[in-house]
């Protein structure tokens, strides 16, 4: 019988610890809630554990480097910088793959051809960063993908045309 009792207590404790929060003296009308700018509404930033999360059983660089090509038409893959008054976003994926560097830059190259205009966006960027890896500019002169304007989907032809141009110019490397 005690240990009936003690298990009783045991789960009445841990039933009790949650509590739930207080409602707002004056809560907010969903016709007064401030509006979210349209981006943020349709693609909230994920969490700090996904930001970092890879999935397992990656053997070399090349894995790491699918599963960011992955997941740059994920428009939740991004985070933001700058604060509070200057939010910027900060798109994971394209960004990695530029750390990443040259082993990126022939899957990147591979999905120029995308038609999706969110995805070639990230695609451009990602093989920007990625053409000015420290010892790939070394060998090719400097020579690395210049755009115009980057990370503005009404640049996407122009900046894929640049792109396009390096990759006929120095493609032979990866070939």
């Amino acid at each position: 019988m005690p240990r009936i009792a003690l298990a009783v207590a045991l789960l009445a404790g841990c039933a009790g610890g949650a509590s739930i929060p207080p409602l707002e003296a004056n809560p907010v009308s969903p016709a007064k809630a401030p509006a979210k700018a349209p981006a943020e509404a349709l693609s909230p930033a994920v969490v700090v554990e996904d930001r970092h999360w890879l999935p397992p059983l990656f053997t070399d660089l090349e894995d790491e480097v699918h599963y960011y090509i992955s997941r740059l038409t994920d428009r939740r893959f991004v985070d933001t910088y700058g604060g509070a008054e200057h939010p910027r976003p900060w798109y994971i994926a394209a960004e990695r793959l530029g750390q990443i560097g040259e082993t990126a830059i022939p899957l990147l190259v591979a999905r120029l051809d995308t038609t999706d205009e969110y995805e070639l966006m990230l695609v451009l960027y990602a093989l920007m960063l990625a053409s000015q890896a420290p010892a790939l500019m070394a060998t090719i002169g400097g020579d690395y993908i210049e755009l115009g304007t980057v990370l503005d989907l009404r640049h996407n032809t122009e900046n894929r045309d640049r792109a396009l141009a390096w990759w006929q110019r120095h493609g032979w490397r990866w070939r």
